[in-house]
């Protein structure tokens, strides 16, 4: 009979609680073994019920291969080598960025099995800097999602209650993190799916620049909209954490050649004479009154800080969502034509042939919501309505960027607004696409014009976490986390329910 695992010493198990500085710190002094944070990271997963069965956080996990990558960490430590930024952190990664020895399914029974023959660029950089990834977590199919409830196995819960949904389609990183797995999970974006489940799960979610951070084994949903972001339990974590996936790539074309800045160092910046934008049409007269409520709240506090609030408008921002639901979809639809049978995961013979095979394999394959976003994007792609519908899309997603590169020129250094118009709502309660759409109309904006973003958590309400969210102009990271660092300060760093910040 095979013996448990043992578990970490309660000092390691403590360690995975404080902020990444500390834990780093612990790693490189020789106060704590990386073998016994991974150790901790996987107690506690066992602990607070990660499984399936439960929060279903994991899609898969690799207890032996973490635990020798760990001992490698500690071998490069006794030989007085330089371990990274992340010595020894545990990370969890979002399922759809391509991670050698672990399967790579995006949540879709399409790529059941199927191991990436590479990895992603963002992954390679955290293994150089030291993290130790510990699993790939639950997502909405394709991240095609805002719920975390369409993933072909099955939906994951919301640490903070688990009659919630935690957000998507990031939502297993965001419950990895919220539910105090790991400090730091990475999650990707197309049009909120990390500031979304940020703010449902009480902790703080970036979005980079477009361009900031290579997409080099991302799974492509949307391409022109998708971005890797990161997952942490405070805006420091999180800065540190974008410091190391950030940067140039040569593989990925699309990547940006310029300079990271050392994001964590705007913690003592001050917000003295800082510009925060208020845009009207991100507080409706029907926005939730306990959403507005802690808004106004974090607004006083940026006032009190020194910074200067002022009402401006982005008056494009009605179309985000319509617009957003032509243009994700039309590339959605063609980035997704190549799981066909041939190359990847599943394969379902048909007696019909080569298009027989491709049609049974789709079918069975993709799951209802992937299906009507392939559809849709055919369909305005298709000829006659290119013109129509995504040619017409482009033309005012333009016009949406215009706004804010107009507010920002007019002298706003960021935006601040709602992150999400609700608070988590419960598992199955939205059924109406069009409803679960909507759960983004506060992000889709930043994707559609490619400026970073953040949710950093500003309040509650009946017990339910509350997301703020600061925009950027593009790549003004370091204003972003400015800004996001005397916030949280301000706010007493409520993190999470009950748990003040270290």
């Amino acid at each position: 009979m095979k013996s448990p695992p043992p578990r970490a010493p309660a000092s390691a198990a403590k360690l995975l609680s404080r902020p990444l500085t500390e834990c780093v710190a612990s790693v490189r002094e020789g106060a704590a073994l990386p073998s016994d944070l991974v150790s901790a990271a996987f107690d506690r997963a066992d602990d607070i019920g990660a499984g399936g069965e439960s929060l279903n956080v994991f899609l898969a996990t690799d207890r032996d291969r973490a635990t020798g990558h760990a001992q490698e960490l500690t071998a490069l430590i006794g030989r007085a080598e330089a371990p990274g930024n992340l010595a020894g952190v545990p990370v969890a990664v979002k399922d759809n960025i391509a991670t050698l020895n672990m399967p790579t399914t995006c949540g879709s029974r399409i790529l059941e099995g199927y191991v990436s023959p590479f990895e992603a660029t963002v992954v390679r950089r955290l293994r150089a800097n030291g993290a130790v990834i510990i699993g790939k977590t639950n997502m909405d199919e394709f991240a095609m999602g805002s719920s975390t409830e369409n993933s072909a196995y099955g939906p994951t819960r919301n640490p903070v209650d688990i009659r919630r949904v935690p957000g998507g389609s990031s939502g297993g990183s965001a419950a990895a993190v919220a539910g105090g797995i790991v400090r730091l999970a990475l999650g990707s974006e197309t049009g909120g799916s990390v500031r979304q489940p940020a703010s449902f799960c009480g902790i703080v979610g970036v979005k980079p620049t477009y361009g900031r951070v290579s997409r080099y084994g991302l799974v492509a949903f949307g391409s022109s909209l998708d971005q890797v972001g990161v997952l942490a339990r405070t805006v420091e974590d999180a800065a540190i954490g974008l410091e190391v996936i950030a940067g140039c790539d040569q593989f990925d074309s699309t990547s940006a050649d310029v300079p990271v800045p050392r994001y964590e160092l705007e913690k003592n910046a001050g917000l003295k004479g800082l510009v925060i934008g208020k845009p009207r049409e991100y507080f409706p007269e029907g926005l939730n009154p306990r959403i507005a409520q802690e808004c106004e709240r974090a607004l006083e506090a940026y006032r009190e800080l020194g910074a200067k609030v002022r009402e401006v408008s982005l008056p494009n921002t009605a179309y985000s969502i319509p617009v957003y639901y032509i243009v994700a979809p039309a590339e959605a639809s063609s980035n997704l034509a190549r799981f066909d049978g041939v190359r990847y995961g599943l394969r379902v013979p048909s007696e019909r042939g080569l298009t027989g095979m491709y049609e049974a394999t789709r079918a069975r394959g993709f799951g209802p919501e992937v299906t009507r976003r392939i559809l849709l994007g055919t369909y305005v792609l298709s000829a006659g309505y290119y013109d129509a519908y995504y040619k017409k899309a482009q033309s005012v997603r333009a016009l949406i960027a215009q706004d804010f590169r107009d507010v920002f020129a007019s002298g706003v250094d960021v935006l601040f607004t709602p992150t999400t118009p609700t608070p988590a709502f419960e598992l199955g309660a939205v059924k109406d696409p069009y409803e679960m759409y909507l759960s983004d109309i506060f992000t889709a904006s930043a994707n559609l014009a490619g400026v970073p973003a953040m949710s950093i958590p500003i309040g509650g309400a009946r017990g339910l976490p509350v997301g703020g969210q600061i925009i950027a102009p593009h790549f003004a990271e370091s204003v972003m986390f400015r800004a996001a660092f005397g916030l949280e300060r301000a706010l007493a760093g409520e993190l999470l329910p009950g748990e003040k910040s270290a």
